[in-house]
């Protein structure tokens, strides 16, 4: 009989190559704990409230009542037509993406004494507060659409689309997500790195903003750049931000090969988040 001296470590993950449907069957092994971890998700951030998830309906409007004095009346020559619809079609999917990805930053080294005791596929933690802040983004929209029907704008049979921006908006973030919360495991001050690029991140992302006041060219080093459509290229957020202008701002569809591109460049993130996450991942346990 083996003493117990000698064998292997249970909570140890097990060391396997790169195996997609492998770890997507973890995954779905996993659910209930997924469940769990989004409710706990949810609960934390109210806890102590007296509003309670009123607050994921109220922030956006007192947010939106900010931006719109400022650039309706203090910068008159900025003015949008319906600016409340035009800043929450991009303010909310922004507050979707930030919050995620800040709050996914710390969810392994935040969950330690989980990650020692217990083996499961530890992506959970940072899908878990991604899909937590997905719930409170579709509450949020319950927001936009009531503004919708106020301000009298039109119906678009196009909204059948969004769906699949909101899925390819959550597919960019895990993968983030993903890559965040993986390297802060190695590299504690990650957070405060990205507290300073998320808030430059806003301000380059045509939340508030039109990309219309951007100049469309801009000569460097005598090259003429194009600054819009460096701004989509480079800018992943950008364009989600456009998608979502298109669908519920304008009623248009968005061009189909700038959907493409935009869905390619969010499955790639995605992708690119997980190989790196489960490729760093069997060292978590020492490193918390």
């Amino acid at each position: 009989m083996t003493s117990s001296a000698h064998a292997e470590p249970i909570l140890t993950p097990p060391r396997r190559p790169w195996a997609p449907v492998h770890r997507l069957m973890e995954l779905y092994r996993f659910r209930v704990l997924l469940y769990y971890l989004v409710v706990r998700e949810l609960k934390g951030r109210y806890k102590s409230s007296v509003l309670g998830f009123l607050w994921t309906l109220l922030n956006p409007l007192l947010m939106m009542l900010v931006f719109t004095v400022v650039f309706t009346v203090i910068l008159p020559n900025y003015a949008v037509p319906q600016y409340p619809i035009f800043l929450l079609c991009g303010l909310l999917p922004w507050n979707y993406f930030s919050a995620s990805v800040i709050g996914s930053i710390h969810s392994v080294v935040g969950n330690a004494n989980l990650v020692k005791k217990v083996y499961f596929p530890r992506e959970i933690l940072p899908i878990a507060t991604v899909l937590a802040q997905l719930i409170n983004f579709l509450l949020a929209l319950l927001v936009l659409f009531a503004l919708l029907l106020i301000f009298r704008m039109p119906l678009s049979p196009r909204w059948w689309m969004l769906p699949l921006v909101i899925l390819l908006h959550t597919c960019f973030t895990i993968g983030l997500a993903l890559i965040l919360s993986a390297v802060n495991v190695y590299y504690r001050d990650t957070m405060m790195i990205m507290d300073v690029v998320i808030m430059a991140w806003f301000f380059l992302t045509p939340v508030f903003y039109p990309l219309d006041v951007l100049p469309r060219s801009y000569e460097v080093l005598g090259f003429s750049l194009n600054v819009h459509r460096l701004m989509y290229i480079l800018n992943p957020m950008a364009s989600l931000i456009n998608t979502y202008r298109d669908l519920l701002y304008l009623g248009t569809y968005t061009e189909m090969d700038f959907f493409l591109r935009t869905a390619v460049t969010s499955l790639g993130v995605l992708a690119l988040g997980y190989w790196i996450f489960v490729r760093l991942s069997p060292n978590f346990g020492e490193e918390v």
